[in-house]
């Protein structure tokens, strides 16, 4: 597999699968905040994309993009949301993507898109969910939006739903991947709280609620099997007892 990027998502893709799927070239070098409205930041992952696809239209490759599957694609859904749409973004960052999107697919090549959950693992960085919490957590004040709700999805089931994809030669297609369950913040804080042994203060602000679930089916029927477990009361406190540590330690060297 060839990866664009060196961020996150790229690290943890170049230590999954190596030489594997060398017909594949993975774009992991997209904004990874979904609050980024700056427009030099998105022409710049626009401006790279194109690259991508430019180059693997010539090589003949297939290339991975990964999209949002948050609040910023989908906005609060009252019933869990397809792939098919409609859609209307609510945000830039969500609108930025889905533009993407639609180059992917103009691109002349074969293609598949995944629409991601909040992504939990090795190498995050200082801005994104799980670290932002404890770095929070830690200073013993944090900022609590109510009625938000995060879907958080380990990236070993994300390295599972990609190799099983691309072992079944999936092309051009629009997959969400996500854990399924949107966990309240305040539960997500609550159990960071725990295993660090503190009690932070909350400052509280009022927002609609934010709770985006969204559909699996077409990942389950192209994977079987998928996150059989993602979706279940224990899945929270399995990534937390696995990533907070790890977090910790990270923001404190």
């Amino acid at each position: 597999m060839q990866i664009v990027g060196n961020g996150f998502l790229a690290r943890n893709l170049r230590e999954a699968f190596g030489d594997r799927f060398p017909g594949v070239t993975a774009f992991a070098a997209g904004v990874s905040s979904t609050s980024v409205t700056d427009p030099v930041q998105l022409d710049r992952e626009a401006e790279a994309l194109y690259d991508a696809l430019r180059q693997c239209r010539a090589a003949g490759s297939a290339l991975l993009y990964f999209s949002t599957a948050s609040f910023a694609m989908y906005g609060t859904t009252e019933a869990p949301a397809t792939e098919d749409g409609p859609l209307y973004p609510p945000s830039t960052y969500g609108r930025h993507k889905l533009a993407l999107e639609a180059c992917v697919r103009a691109g002349g090549g074969p293609h598949l898109v995944l629409r991601l959950a909040h992504v939990v693992g090795p190498y995050q960085r200082p801005h994104q969910l799980l670290p932002a919490i404890v770095k929070q957590v830690c200073t013993g004040t944090v900022t609590v939006h109510r009625g938000a709700h995060r879907d958080l999805l380990d990236v070993r089931d994300l390295v599972v739903a990609i190799d099983g994809l691309l072992s079944a030669d999936v092309r051009d297609i629009v997959v969400n991947v996500a854990s399924g369950r949107p966990w309240p913040v305040e539960d997500i804080i609550d159990g960071v709280a725990k295993r660090l042994g503190t009690a932070p203060d909350r400052t509280y602000r009022a927002r609609p609620v934010s709770r985006t679930e969204v559909s699996l089916r077409r990942l389950r029927e192209l994977v079987p099997g998928f996150g059989a477990d993602a979706d279940g009361p224990g899945y929270l406190d399995m990534l937390l007892d696995r990533y907070v540590d790890r977090q910790l330690s990270a923001a404190t060297h």
